[in-house]
């Protein structure tokens, strides 16, 4: 599903974020990405959906190489691969289902596809009852899946999650994990960036920890591996 091959990654202002990176990432997996603050997380996450490029190397997501993607195929690309952010990026005037079923409006679906379709996923997240609601009368953990069920709506092969549950409570983060395994259940890969020790150490899944824009350790079912 996602291959880096020689990656690397160097920023105008001479910052080296990523050195070298070999990975590939099967369909149907679901691999944390941890390591210290700074150590090229992002970077290395923003590659797989064409938000940054790299310097050298090559990203292969779902058989195509991202570095040989026009900027006008980015739309494409990115109806095949869902991201979920850490500030979940809502459109604060439309409400739940409106945030949701813009992402089927873009790509000028059938209305009749677009509201099953929506009314599908928000029954998934666990929001089927408020859909009309805005982000600002959700709480952070409601708009968290109104973000996730935004993310999987084109039913992508990949969900990419950098820090999804960074700025929520403990309780509520579970919550999230919780339905991103049921999307991985169903098939989808998930890729998901995480200071969580708790999470990474209680639903064991791959993880690849990423030190000084390297990987230093690649292990299935593996640990957080950092002090907390």
């Amino acid at each position: 599903m996602i291959n880096m091959k020689g990656v690397t990654k160097k920023y105008p202002n001479g910052v080296t974020a990523l050195q070298g990176i070999d990975v590939s990432i099967q369909q149907g997996e679901f691999v944390y990405v941890v390591g210290p603050s700074g150590a090229g997380k992002s970077t290395f996450i923003k590659m797989m959906y064409r938000e940054e490029k790299p310097t050298s190397g090559r990203v292969i997501v779902n058989g195509t190489d991202l570095s040989k993607l026009k900027d006008s195929q980015v739309p494409k690309l990115r109806r095949q691969v869902g991201v979920v952010f850490q500030d979940f990026k809502l459109l604060p005037s439309l409400t739940a289902y409106e945030n949701v079923a813009f992402a089927l409006e873009a790509i000028e679906e059938k209305p009749a596809i677009i509201k099953k379709r929506v009314t599908e996923v928000l029954q998934l997240v666990g929001l089927k009852d408020k859909a009309k609601m805005l982000p600002s009368e959700l709480s952070g953990g409601e708009q968290q899946r109104v973000s996730i069920a935004r993310s999987i709506v084109n039913k992508p092969k990949v969900v990419i999650a950098d820090e999804p549950t960074g700025n929520l409570d403990p309780d509520t983060a579970w919550d999230i994990v919780n339905i991103f395994e049921k999307i991985n259940v169903q098939g989808t890969t998930i890729v998901m960036a995480t200071h969580n020790r708790d999470i990474v150490n209680t639903i064991r899944r791959r993880v690849i920890a990423i030190e000084d824009g390297r990987i230093v350790r690649d292990e299935q079912r593996g640990d957080y591996g950092y002090e907390a």
